[in-house]
């Protein structure tokens, strides 16, 4: 296998899990919410965290080296714009996804309390359960505008 393959298929990979990772994580917070349920919301929240630890983050950190060295190999300029804008959407959505994160953890920190006390979720948690929202629309939309780039390359 070449060299430009092999990274082009852990740039993919890595990519679902980026992606992949975060929309599901999105989903099954953004759901269990709606049960109400304390154990549910604290067991699924700690495990929203870990998944970015584990896959996520990691993801973060390959998809611009690998997409650079695939650039660099192919010989695109890096002033194109479809890798300008590439960069411009992948620094929005993380700069999105750092809060998140932090909110994430005050979350599953507060879920965790509540429901070891057997108490209701305070109301700082549904505050920002609403930023965490917030932030994650426009951070996906921007992802899936990075794989339309990545696909099509437009000139």
């Amino acid at each position: 296998m070449n060299t430009y393959l092999a990274l082009k298929w852990v740039h993919i990979l890595s990519s679902v899990l980026l992606v992949g990772t975060g929309f599901g994580s999105a989903f099954y917070l953004y759901f269990i919410h709606r049960t109400k349920n304390i154990q549910a919301i604290a067991a699924v929240s700690r495990l929203v965290v870990r998944a970015d630890f584990w896959f996520t983050t990691p993801a973060v950190v390959v998809q611009p080296a690998t997409g650079l060295a695939m650039a660099i190999m192919v010989g695109y300029p890096l002033d194109q714009a479809w890798l300008m804008w590439t960069t411009a959407l992948y620094l929005f959505a993380g700069t999105c996804w750092v809060p998140v994160v932090w909110l994430q953890i005050k979350m599953a920190a507060l879920a965790s309390v509540a429901a070891n006390d057997s108490a209701e979720l305070p109301f700082r948690y549904w505050q920002y359960a609403r930023y965490w929202e917030r932030l994650g629309y426009p951070a996906f939309l921007s992802m899936l505008g990075v794989y339309g780039l990545m696909v099509f390359k437009p000139v």
